[in-house]
């Protein structure tokens, strides 16, 4: 009757939802965003992108690697209890 088929799903204990495997194709290790809508009291899933380069995550960050601020060359002091 519908493409995509409208399934309830229970919360255990631990604050789990289990998704049945043929409801979507994922694989352990899949990482989800999660949102939740308070006007339809309602949380969405969406998958994120499997591997991202790196080199896209470092021109989408926000602070320059000029600003950011130098390393200390000495090591850190133990302090005594």
């Amino acid at each position: 009757m519908w493409d995509i088929p409208t399934m309830i799903v229970t919360m255990d204990t631990k604050r789990r939802l289990t998704v049945p495997a043929g409801m979507v194709s994922a694989a352990a290790g899949d990482h989800f965003e999660v949102v939740f809508d308070a006007e339809e009291d309602a949380v969405i899933f969406r998958r994120l992108p499997g591997k991202e380069d790196w080199l896209d995550v470092l021109a989408e960050c926000p602070v320059s690697m000029d600003d950011l601020p130098p390393r200390k060359k000495e090591m850190p002091k133990r302090k005594r209890l």
